[in-house]
């Protein structure tokens, strides 16, 4: 008995492997944790105990095994995430190098037990003590990451601020996973040969030390980064809002302007009409009308969404681009102030850049926004584009860069994230954007 048990304790490291994995990626699954549960443990187990028990059999190493069940759970846990594949790769290979640091350690354990208890050399498995240390482990780890890996790991995930160094940083995890497979010995004698066994246990140990370590600085360093880029969108808010400010100083300098002219352009209209001048009346009454000015002051309620709105608003007029906003906002929203003006930048982006790469008389910008039982906020945008759009498996790419949209990404994320949703379409010409926030 103790025999079989050997191999599928080896084997079921798995287990507590992948629900380290899904710790920092709860808000992605496709579906719910109880379903997802239901249809993976039983398979993964099922694997680990068949694998063992063929391993048995024939008397073999569980290496090969333990490779097939653990690519296996790795594809099904891509699979089953709502979330970008170097994402949920990186994490799944941090896991597996932290694990293959410990399987190592494992390995030097049980080759000094086999030595204490004067055990046989050709045994193909761990010994039982060095299954049960490498589970126990396991599980230890699983749980002391529990917290870590659902506070501030999952908010690394769900930051697409930090999107770009997940390109890169699945390259340390494997580095780890090649070294502790470059120092298996391919004798268990080796391991007993002089002073090798000590020398293998505090190099595992370091590895593991190492590898904490480099995940340790990895997280600061995310947190970090996301803080900065936090803070760079709201110091962009802030300029959008002394823009609006100075926009709003000008237009009334033309008011007070104008008021102050008023008794003079009175008179002026009192002496064309006493001489019945009409043509002159007209003419100076158009001249003067053309001159009040178009102030467009106040957008909504919330000083937040008003300054964005404010902002595009000038950008447009100077590239006179007619621009029509109809905002129905009250002072404070149930959304997160930030989010959403991150989502307005995005949209009357996007449909300023297409529209000043669109025909004169065609160009147009209009926007609506307003709150809907209590909790909603529909934003929609929509603009006129002479350019042509590409579209790939229902994602509209960038004509700016390779690839997808940054932007409408951005907007996709912050929606999903929010429990709202987003739709695009491109139809006679005509962008529109729809976008719905949850509060």
């Amino acid at each position: 008995m103790k025999d079989i048990l050997r191999p599928i304790l080896e084997l079921s490291v798995v287990l507590p492997g992948l629900l380290l994995a899904y710790f920092p990626v709860k808000s992605y699954l496709k579906q719910s944790p109880g379903k997802l549960a239901a249809r993976i443990l039983p398979l993964i187990a099922g694997l680990c105990i068949g694998g063992g028990i063929v391993c048995y059999q024939l008397h073999a190493s569980t290496a090969s095994a333990l490779a097939g069940i653990t690519l296996l759970a790795i594809g099904l846990y891509t699979g089953t995430l709502q979330i970008s594949l170097w994402k949920s790769g990186t994490i799944a290979l941090t896991v597996c190098a932290v694990f293959a640091c410990i399987n190592s350690l494992s390995r030097a354990i049980s080759v000094a037990i086999a030595l204490h208890m004067q055990l046989p050399q050709d045994e193909p498995w761990f010994c039982l003590a060095a299954c049960v240390f490498y589970n126990i482990v396991c599980w230890i780890l699983v749980l002391t990451a529990f917290y870590p890996s659902t506070r501030a790991v999952r908010v690394m995930v769900e930051d697409d601020n930090f999107a770009q160094t997940w390109y890169v940083f699945w390259v340390l995890p494997l580095v780890f996973i090649f070294l502790n497979l470059f120092m298996i010995p391919r004798y268990q004698t080796t391991l007993r040969t002089g002073r090798v066994l000590q020398g293998y246990i505090v190099i595992s140990i370091a590895l593991l030390v190492l590898l904490l370590w480099f995940n340790a600085i990895f997280l600061l360093m995310a947190t970090s980064l996301n803080r900065n880029a936090r803070l760079q969108q709201e110091n962009q808010l802030l300029f959008m809002q002394q823009q609006r400010y100075e926009n709003l100083k000008a237009s009334i300098e033309e008011v007070r302007q104008a008021r102050h002219d008023m008794r003079h352009q009175l008179n002026q209209i009192s002496a064309l009409a006493e001489t019945g001048d009409l043509e002159g009346l007209k003419s100076y009454l158009e001249k003067n009308i053309s001159r009040i000015p178009n102030l467009g002051i106040h957008f909504c309620e919330n000083r937040a969404v008003d300054s964005v709105i404010g902002y595009y608003c000038a950008l447009a007029k100077r590239e006179d681009i007619p621009f029509c906003a109809k905002l129905d906002l009250p002072q404070t929203l149930p959304i997160d102030e930030i989010n959403m003006c991150l989502v307005l930048s995005n949209l009357l982006e996007n449909a300023l850049e297409a529209s000043i790469r669109t025909a004169q008389d065609r160009r147009q910008i209009k926007i609506t926004a307003y709150l809907h039982a209590e909790r909603l906020l529909l934003i929609e945008v929509e603009n006129a584009y002479d350019g042509e759009i590409r579209e790939k498996d229902g994602v509209f790419q960038s004509s700016k860069r390779k690839g997808n949209g940054v932007g409408i990404q951005s907007i996709q994320h912050i929606a999903e994230k929010s429990g709202g949703a987003s739709t695009f379409a491109y139809q006679n010409g005509a962008f529109c954007a729809k976008v719905m926030l949850c509060g």
